[in-house]
């Protein structure tokens, strides 16, 4: 693609970066077969390609973001599902990113949308404001139901109490930082991203993944200061924010890389995973940027660090128990790991089966299924439509935000590592279901696994 951009535009680094992915595109539109929102809506300007035409428009001009640009790379759900297919290697991660800082701060939102998301931005990053937040979504979900209408501000008050949990559970091991012993020898020593929203929402996926690394010799550190990894406001366009949710990030596993020492950053959050790993690209031009890309290379997901120290099983399944994975963009897109889930599932002893088109975003996507719950909401369904003919016993995933949007269909979903944790010697789940029910269902699934093995 054919750029215009000025001397003086190309002095700024981030436009020198835009310059060069807008370079790299060649038109060919393989990714519009693989992208979300242009399936759903069949709008070009909805594609990878009709944005990056309307990115490169927006910074050539230099002009404020039109209603038009805005509308277009807000429905973009940053799945990544274009960066798998484009035979070019368009780095449109980067571009989309910096694209949504210029409609952040070029762009007057109406009134109601820039009072949602700066609510977004103020509580789901912070985990004691989101736990009382979400304290008050019961009395909110009764009156979600008198909630009608069909403008935009009503669609997403109803997505947003319905997403939220009946109950919170209790707090779990990472509500405050401390250091979880490995048992037995020492294999390596790790830090573990608390995060926000996920500690709230199901802390217990934390609480899995330090009984298994520690069963495995792994010590786990939570460190002090590390916090949100600065996906959620970076998806906002909220630069500064960001950017400062990395800082603090930095520079807590810093003092850890230097004083005892770290062999790996964990992550059991996909979405959070994509971030970290970025965060030498995120802080390049910062005094961290030499700190920033040692932490990007140290990331890991909780899935190849169980693959790299040999995860082994100390249970034996007694019935088969068929799981739906279902791969996160961000996992599968974002950070291109794809066979290490499975494997692991399978040599825990699952029956493991996963749904047509697995590239397609299941709508939730950060704060998108929020934002945007038309989309978010077909996407849900178009998901669930493939998954439950599969008659899996429940659905597995690596993001905290997928299993929320796919929970509530009368199937379990249940982070990977809660089932590898209970294969290796861990709890049970308690959203499995009982030994009694999976048994009367052995007869269909076996049947059904012979008869549709060609979906997985």
């Amino acid at each position: 693609m054919q750029t215009n951009f000025s001397a003086a535009q190309l002095a700024d680094p981030e436009i020198a970066v835009a310059d060069k992915i807008l370079r790299s595109c060649v038109h060919c539109g393989f990714c519009t077969a693989t992208c979300p929102t242009f399936v759903t809506v069949g709008d070009e300007d909805d594609s990878p390609r009709g944005r990056i035409y309307l990115i490169k428009d927006m910074l050539e001009t230099g002009a404020p973001a039109s209603t038009p640009v805005a509308f277009h790379l807000d429905r973009c759900l940053s799945c990544l599902a274009c960066m798998t297919t484009c035979p070019s290697g368009v780095d449109y991660m980067h571009l989309i990113d910096h694209a949504r800082v210029v409609v952040e701060t070029t762009y007057r939102r109406p009134l109601h949308d820039r009072l949602l998301r700066a609510v977004l931005a103020a509580i789901l990053p912070y985990p004691d404001r989101l736990r009382l937040a979400l304290r008050g979504a019961a009395i909110g979900g009764i009156a979600a139901g008198l909630i009608g209408g069909s403008s935009v501000m009503s669609q997403r008050l109803r997505a947003m109490f319905k997403l939220a949990p009946g109950r919170l559970p209790p707090a779990g091991a990472t509500e405050r930082p401390g250091v979880f012993p490995a048992i037995g020898e020492r294999r390596a020593r790790v830090a573990l991203l608390a995060g926000c929203a996920q500690q709230v929402l199901d802390p217990g996926i934390h609480d899995a993944t330090i009984r298994l690394l520690t069963r495995m010799g792994i010590e786990v550190v939570v460190a002090k200061g590390a916090g949100c990894c600065g996906a959620l406001t970076h998806h906002l366009g909220k630069h500064a924010a960001a950017l400062d949710f990395a800082r603090a990030n930095v520079a807590a596993w810093t003092r850890e890389l230097d004083t005892t020492g770290l062999d790996a950053i964990v992550t059991d959050t996909s979405g959070c995973g994509t971030v970290l790993k970025d965060y030498g690209f995120l802080l390049r031009e910062t005094p961290l940027a030499a700190e920033a890309a040692r932490i990007a290379a140290l990331a890991v997901d909780i899935t190849e660090l169980l693959a790299r120290f040999d995860y082994q099983p100390s249970r034996t399944m007694e019935r088969p128990i068929v799981i739906a994975y279902h791969a996160a963009c961000s996992l599968q897109h974002g950070q291109r790991v794809t066979d290490a889930p499975k494997s692991l599932l399978r040599r825990a002893g699952f029956t493991v089966v996963e749904p047509r088109d697995p590239h397609l975003c299941c709508g939730s996507a950060g704060t998108y299924n929020l934002l945007q719950p038309e989309i978010a909401g077909q996407l849900r369904q178009r998901k669930l439509d493939t998954i439950m003919p599969l008659k899996p016993h429940a659905i597995a995933g690596g993001n905290i935000g997928c299993l929320t949007q796919l929970g509530g269909a009368g199937l379990p979903t249940i982070h990977t590592v809660a089932l590898l944790d209970w294969m290796a010697g861990g709890p049970r789940p308690a959203a499995l279901p009982s030994d009694a029910a999976i048994e009367a269902t052995r007869p269909v699934a076996a049947a059904f696994m012979d008869e549709e093995s060609t979906w997985t």
